[in-house]
């Protein structure tokens, strides 16, 4: 590990010297020694495009798939499928490498390189998870405000379309990301009520199914829609208070249930690399073995447990 970091040293002053310090001269550009009409296309670029259609062509093979455009839609994320999975890949060269300087000068550094590049997938799942929840989240959150700017529109004349159009434009995302997708289906021939229940089942929202039922019943039946949504809109809003009182009283819990979890697992991982010689009886025997296969099934039943008993079914 010294000899890594006087090479690594070294590296850094060489970069320092030769690059910041003493610079090369300026070349002339690519741009302009190029003929005009031409772009320049770099060898990483290349290796690039045939790494991302190599890959876009595996997952053409496969339905669905754990990174697909709905999923990393449904997320907020502005990459395609292809592109996120090589990010993916990269992330776990990356933590690979990390591993194995981990362990380095032993045979836990193939074991190390491995468990990490493994979790890069994981990462990645759970960013996504993560991303949509908080997406979903501020769907309901903008909801009231959402259903009052309808109301005012149609208070004002415009149709029910226009007024779609108009949260679509000036609305924040992603309450503006998912009514463009709306209006966007409903020019191209699908049926409003449809657009509407999907969006609701996508953002989850129970909120949102009772407004598009409410606007379906007053496309059948005919009414003063803007009156229905605007008391919609704040019966709406009275859940979303009461929705962020129980979230602050079980703030608490909540953050004493993830200090529990991640507590253990912290230790346990400092603990190996900072003093394996420590742990090595656990690795040792079966005994060993079987204590932390026990540990290991103790700590997803404990998780699972206050799981449940910190989150608020409202």
């Amino acid at each position: 590990m010294l000899v890594l970091g006087i090479i690594l040293a070294l590296f850094a002053l060489l970069a320092l010297v030769f690059l910041v310090v003493a610079p090369p001269p300026r070349r002339v550009g690519v741009e302009r020694r190029l003929a005009p009409g031409t772009t320049h296309v770099s060898a990483l670029s290349k290796a690039t495009d045939r790494t991302v259609a190599t890959i876009d062509a595996a997952m053409s093979r496969r339905q669905g798939g754990a990174f697909n455009e709905e999923r990393l839609e449904l997320a907020g994320v502005r990459m395609t499928p292809s592109a996120f999975v090589l990010v993916v890949f990269a992330g776990a060269a990356v933590l690979a490498v990390v591993g194995f300087l981990v362990g380095f000068g032993s045979w836990w550094s193939i074991l190390w390189a491995l468990l990490l590049a493994a979790l890069a997938p994981l990462f990645a799942t759970l960013y996504l998870s993560i991303r949509t929840g908080h997406r979903r989240s501020a769907f309901g959150d903008q909801l009231d405000d959402t259903l009052q700017l309808v109301s005012g529109n149609l208070r004002a004349g415009h149709g029910l379309a226009q007024a779609l159009d108009s949260v679509a434009r000036y609305a924040d995302p992603p309450t503006s990301e998912e009514f463009s997708r709306i209006v966007n289906e409903s020019r191209i021939g699908r049926d409003l009520n449809d657009a509407l229940n999907d969006t609701a089942v996508r953002m989850r929202s129970d909120d949102f199914s009772w407004a598009a039922q409410a606007i379906a019943i007053n496309r059948e039946t005919g009414g003063n829609l803007a009156e229905t949504l605007q008391r919609t809109a704040a019966t709406i809003r009275e859940r979303n208070q009461i929705r962020r009182q129980v979230k602050a009283l079980s703030a608490e819990g909540r953050l004493s249930a993830i200090i529990l979890i991640a507590l253990p697992i912290a230790i346990f991982l400092g603990i190996l690399i900072l003093q394996p010689a420590y742990l090595a009886p656990f690795f040792a025997n079966i005994f060993g073995w079987m204590a932390l296969a026990a540990a290991l099934v103790l700590m997803v039943i404990g998780t699972v447990w206050m799981l449940f008993a910190v989150r608020v079914k409202f």
